[in-house]
Order: C-alpha cells, then sequence, then structure tokens
C-alpha cells in the first residue's frame, strides 16, 4: 500500500510547502504493516514549532513529529488516501 503513483491536489500544492508534504509521504513508510488505506495528519503550530500529528484509525496507530524553526507554521488536516491504484494527498476540506 501506497507504492504506487502519488498525487497532489489543488489545495496541497497551494498550502502546504514540499518539505512537508515529503515529510508527510515519508512517514508513511514508518508505520507497522499492516497499513491503513486512510492516514490522517493533524498540522498546527506550537510557539514557532511546527507539530505534525499523524495517526490511523485501524489498527491504531499515532505519531507526532515537532519540527523547530519552520519560518511559517501551517495549520491544516491533511488526508492521505490510497485507492490501490494510486495515492492522494489532500487537505480534509477536499475530501
Amino acid at each position: 500500500m501506497f507504492h504506487n503513483p502519488r498525487y497532489l491536489t489543488r489545495g496541497v500544492q497551494e498550502t502546504i510547502p514540499p518539505e512537508l508534504q515529503l515529510l508527510m509521504w515519508d512517514a508513511l513508510e514508518a508505520v507497522p504493516k499492516p497499513v491503513n488505506y486512510f492516514q490522517v495528519f493533524r498540522l498546527s503550530s506550537l510557539n514557532g514549532i511546527q507539530c505534525i500529528e499523524h495517526e490511523q484509525e485501524q489498527p491504531p496507530y499515532k505519531r507526532e513529529y515537532l519540527l523547530p524553526a519552520i519560518e511559517n507554521p501551517i495549520t491544516a488536516k491533511v488526508y492521505i488516501i490510497d485507492n490501490g491504484d494510486h495515492s492522494t494527498m489532500l487537505l480534509a476540506e477536499e475530501y
């Protein structure tokens, strides 16, 4: 799962910096098997630190990443969905 062509929606391209996009794709590689087709990333800011909370519902998985010294931290909810043919990263409001 998630080892197929990867796509971004326009909202992700316009809102999420490329380095954060890459970090989220890489975070998928760290998820222990089995990996759910629906991944959730909550991006927030805490005193200038970029926080990324990554989780899946089944089987339960949750991990948090803290990135210091980010110039413009992002607040957004991002999904990565794998449909078997391709994977798409999209903003929650685009779902």
